[in-house]
């Protein structure tokens, strides 16, 4: 029986074209029909199903869980038992669901890679965040993303409590070592980015030298981005910004295991792209009963 109060599933307006998302995963899946669950589950059958969390971790996704069986039947109602972004050290149940039993099989696949994708990201993001938190160091994510995942993504690395840097290339400046070889330098690049940037935008520039990072000094950079730099120079660099006024960001292979020891040189900013291209998937379930009351 359901013993929880259940409210009908929807697409959350605070996802931009969530709906038309979820609409081309489910056509990827379900294709021509959902021939298992036609062939074998009579029409109007109704059924409940437990969410099950199966690993410890954090929740994230659950607006992309509920909008997948909001697109398939508006007659599919969940009841969340956890937050979002909440953070568990073992199994435990997330949600209820109840509706049409045709509509759970078809969006049950669909529906779990979308949160064991998320809550992996989350998850990784704030064992990152925590360490990183002790040194005052704020974590980034990056543009290494999934194709067409991106939103999503970052709305996880979010949820685990990092900042999200560019979503793309339209809203920030990031001058790294191709443009530079292109542009003619650090300092050409640097004096034509602040020349032709929109008002308030920051203009940041990757250095992997010190030569570099005097001319980006120089050039007036307000973020100097220190690429792949051996260990024991960061304390240095990072010493020479902050006396010029100028923000680091430290980058570069950083994972979970050598994070702590560059968030000890205290950069402003950590960025990691493994938050993303490198989470594993948290597990999670969507256990069915059949539901034989009226409801």
């Amino acid at each position: 029986m359901i013993d929880v109060a259940l409210h009908p599933c929807q697409v959350s307006p605070l996802i931009p074209g969530l709906a038309e998302q979820v609409r081309a995963a489910l056509a990827e899946d379900i294709g021509r029909g959902d021939l298992t669950t036609r062939l074998t589950v009579p029409p109007g059958r109704r059924a409940v199903a437990r969410l099950l969390q199966k690993a410890s971790g954090v929740l994230a996704g659950a607006p992309v869980f509920e909008a997948v069986f909001a697109v398939l039947a508006a007659e599919v109602a969940i009841a969340w038992l956890a937050e979002e972004g909440s953070a568990a050290a073992g199994p435990r149940e997330v949600a209820r669901l109840a509706g049409d039993a045709h509509a759970l099989l078809a969006g049950e696949r669909t529906a779990l890679n979308y949160l064991q994708r998320l809550s992996g990201i989350a998850t990784l993001t704030a064992r990152a965040v925590a360490v990183a938190r002790r040194y005052g160091v704020t974590i980034l994510d990056t543009r290494k993303t999934t194709p067409g995942l991106r939103l999503l993504e970052k709305y996880a690395t979010r949820v685990g409590g990092a900042r999200n840097h560019r979503l793309g290339l339209d809203d920030g400046i990031l001058i790294k070592d191709n443009h530079l070889l292109a542009a003619g330098g650090v300092m050409a690049a640097v004096r034509a980015a602040r020349a032709g940037a929109p008002p308030g935008m920051l203009v940041e520039v990757e250095v992997t030298s010190e030569e570099q990072l005097t001319e980006a000094i120089a050039a007036g950079a307000d973020l100097i981005l220190l690429d792949n730099w051996p260990l024991a120079t960061l304390p240095a660099a990072i010493a020479r910004c902050r006396a010029a006024g100028i923000r680091t960001e430290v980058s570069g292979g950083i994972t979970l295991e050598t994070l702590e020891e560059v968030a000890a040189t205290q950069p402003d900013f950590i960025s990691l792209g493994a938050l993303t291209h490198a989470a594993p998937a948290l597990d999670f379930s969507l256990d069915f009963t059949l539901e034989t009351r009226s409801w």
